[in-house]
This record gives structure tokens, sequence and C-alpha cells, in this order.
């Protein structure tokens, strides 16, 4: 039990995204996505309560993975952490007639290849491509998502997210990047929670997965590459009385929601950033 006059130990809620991966032929996978404030990425249930002594704490916010062009898989998203809690960054997207990379969540298959798998309790794999390999009428494996395996919603289409309400809102993050698709096929989306749009072949490149939400990257099958995955975010709570300061590196802001202060990490410059309770 959190002590009234801020000695501590202080109960503390945590939600933690790791970076998105980028996009290839397959959409990029979101990040992991772990919390104890509610349902956990891959259809696990909520983790374990915590409470924390004073002390100093690790604190790491994942970049998203690069966007690659053929023969490379879109680059892995990285880690985020929060204390003991790591977050994995999501898989980038397949290339094709490979096998796709792993992740938080796995990255979509290129044509002829098979998708990545998603990490246990905290992301989905991603999906198939639809089997046709004509120049207009394919469409690559959509990413998996923290809430779904790429493809759910159909051929090509990121895995959506899921949903937090640890701000005191409720947000949506790590969706799957979208696949890429032929010329005769509409345009592929990325799951909700950031997820990047896949792109169709002869246009522009696959969209970016969202800043701080650790969407996957959307794919771009024959095109000069997918998306970039979107940075993940750290969030977590501690009791009013309880006092928290961060390293120089750390890129935060913080709110009062009912008897908790709020903070949301947005960025951390190093691998080595620190919160002090």
């Amino acid at each position: 039990m959190s002590s009234v006059f801020g000695a501590g130990p202080f109960a503390c809620e945590y939600l933690v995204i790791a970076g998105g991966g980028g996009g290839r032929d397959g959409g990029g996978g979101a990040g992991g996505y772990r919390t104890n404030a509610g349902t956990s990425g891959g259809g696990a249930s909520s983790e374990p309560t915590l409470s924390l002594s004073k002390g100093v704490y690790s604190l790491i916010v994942g970049a998203g993975g690069a966007a690659s062009a053929a023969p490379f898989d879109g680059s892995n998203g990285s880690n985020s952490v929060f204390g003991f809690t790591t977050s994995t960054g999501g898989a980038g997207g397949a290339v094709g007639g490979a096998a796709g990379p792993t992740g938080g969540s796995g990255g979509g298959a290129g044509l002829s290849g098979s998708p990545g798998q998603g990490t246990v309790s905290q992301g989905f794999g991603g999906g198939d491509d639809n089997g046709v390999v004509t120049s207009t009428g394919f469409i690559t494996g959509g990413g998996g998502g923290a809430g779904e395996v790429g493809g759910t919603d159909g051929f090509g289409e990121g895995g959506d997210g899921v949903a937090s309400s640890i701000t005191g809102s409720s947000v949506t993050y790590a969706g799957g990047g979208g696949g890429a698709c032929g010329s005769s096929v509409a345009a592929k989306s990325g799951g909700s929670g950031g997820g990047g749009t896949g792109a169709r072949r002869g246009s522009s490149d696959g969209t970016d997965g969202s800043v701080n939400t650790g969407g996957g990257g959307g794919a771009q099958d024959g095109g000069s590459g997918g998306g970039a995955g979107g940075s993940g975010v750290v969030i977590f709570t501690l009791p009013t009385q309880a006092t928290a300061t961060f390293s120089a590196g750390v890129t935060q802001t913080s709110t009062v929601v009912g008897l908790n202060r709020v903070y949301t990490v947005t960025a951390t410059s190093t691998t080595d950033e620190t919160v002090t309770i």
C-alpha cells in the first residue's frame, strides 16, 4: 500500500509500447504492448499490479524501425523499457518469398512468403498475402497488431491495436501496417492504433506508422520502399504525493487524473535514461 506521507512504496500502473516495424513488401508489425492497466497485447490479460519503492528505474522509448527497399526486410522497431518491463519492437515487413520477421507483433508476408510471428502477451502475427501474383491483383500481408492478426479485416489490412484509458481518455495504440497491392486493388489501411497505409503498385511509398503509437509502417511492393514504423511510448501513473524526476534526455509531460499523476514519456535520447522516484 502506498504511504500517505510519500515514503512509498507507490502503486503504479503502466503502459509500455515499443517502436513499430518498418514496412517492406509486407506491412510492418506493431510494437509490443504491455500494461497492468487493462488488456495487454496478443489477447493477454492485464499484467500484475505493481508497487514501486523509492529508487532509480530505467526508461527507454523505442524508435520505429526504418523502411526498407528490396532485397531486405523492413527493420524491426526498438524495445521500450520501464523499470523491469520490456516491450519488444515490432517486426519489419517481409520481402517477397521469405519468412516474415518476428517481433512484438509479426511482419506481414510478401508475395509467396510467410508472415512473421508476434511475441506472447505483446502482439499478434502478421497476415498472409492473397496468393495472386499478377501485377494488378496481388495483395501482400498486413502487419500484426496488438489486438488482432494482420489481415483479420481482409487481405492486406493491418491488425488493429488495443485501446487504453490510462491517461483518462481512451486511446488505441499498436496497429499493424497495411500491405501493398496491385494497381487494380484499393490501398490497404493500417490497423487502428497508428498503422501506416500500404501503397498501390506504381504509387508513392507506404506511409509511416504514427508517432508515439508503436504503429507499423505501410508496405510497398515494387517501389522504393515501405513506410517507417512509429515510435513507441511509455505511460505510467503514481499517486500525487510521490515525486518523479527524470534524467536530462527524457521528453515527458504529466497531468493529474483523480488521485494520480499520469506521466507520458514520448522520447528518450539515449538507452541510459532514468526516472527517479
